[in-house]
């Protein structure tokens, strides 16, 4: 099993990830971590499969993956980089507070390689202030910016 990267690591694969954040199948839109800095910029991917359980019904004929989603995956993506640098990930949670100026510039189908791009543009105390981007072949699909809140677990329940 994967352990949490050390300072040295610039790569997180799949284990690494559930270790990092609790979201697992279907919701979990975090495949591998490419590369970051912490509490600065992050880079991971989504690989977008015909499988996704959200083309049963998100235009079974013609699919696309729910721009929802991606914004997910680029906070997905950002929850990595900000439990790396808090005690005791495995006892907090991340939630949204606000997602703003978000622009869906181009449709993300499957075979897809979802690719988000998120910095944090302010991080005190427990809330993440960010902007991320997400691309495919290099070409901006979507962008947004949003904040979230760390919160114990216990505390969220």
């Amino acid at each position: 099993m994967s352990e949490i990267p050390d300072a040295s690591s610039k790569t997180i694969d799949i284990q690494g990830i559930q270790k990092l954040l609790p979201h697992r199948y279907p919701i979990l839109l975090v495949d591998r971590i490419l590369d970051f800095e912490r509490g600065s910029w992050i880079e991971g991917i989504k690989n977008i499969s015909m499988g996704e359980q959200v083309f049963q019904g998100h235009f079974p004929r013609q699919p696309v993956f729910p721009g929802v989603l991606i914004v997910e995956a680029m906070a997905q993506t950002a929850g990595c980089l900000v439990t790396l640098d808090i005690p005791n990930p495995e006892e907090k949670i991340m939630y949204f507070m606000s997602i703003d100026n978000v622009k869906f510039r181009k449709p993300v189908v499957p075979g897809d390689q979802l690719v988000m791009k998120v910095k944090i543009n302010a991080f005190k105390r427990n809330i993440a202030k960010m902007r991320g981007e997400a691309f495919v072949d290099g070409v901006k699909v979507a962008e947004a910016e949003f904040m979230s809140m760390v919160v114990d677990v216990e505390r969220a329940r």
